[in-house]
């Protein structure tokens, strides 16, 4: 599944029944689709610590990694973010060095 499709499933589930799907659960509540997030990226943060630790590390880091993408669109839609509005800032920063881009903010 592309960022595209997941971006496109999780706008699908505004307003949806928050009883009926997990995602419309968080859209519904955007706090708690923010502290999601943080949960996840702190499991991916874990995971990636561990990668020298032995088999099947790659593959938890790449399963946190993908809850974490997909808990930022649902944070990020919750607030009226799309991904679009993420690739045209990522695109906007591209111009610059990443270097200079940073002591600019």
């Amino acid at each position: 599944m592309s960022l595209e499709t997941l971006a496109a499933t999780i706008a699908a589930r505004i307003g949806a029944d928050p009883d009926t799907s997990w995602t419309a659960k968080l859209l519904a509540n955007p706090d708690k689709a923010a502290e999601k997030f943080g949960e996840e990226a702190v499991e991916a943060i874990i995971e990636a610590t561990k990668l020298s630790s032995g088999a099947g590390a790659r593959a938890k880091l790449t399963s946190e990694a993908a809850d974490a993408l997909y808990h930022l669109l649902v944070m990020c839609a919750a607030h009226g973010v799309t991904l679009a509005d993420i690739e045209t800032e990522l695109a906007r920063r591209t111009a610059q060095s990443g270097l200079a881009e940073k002591a600019a903010r």
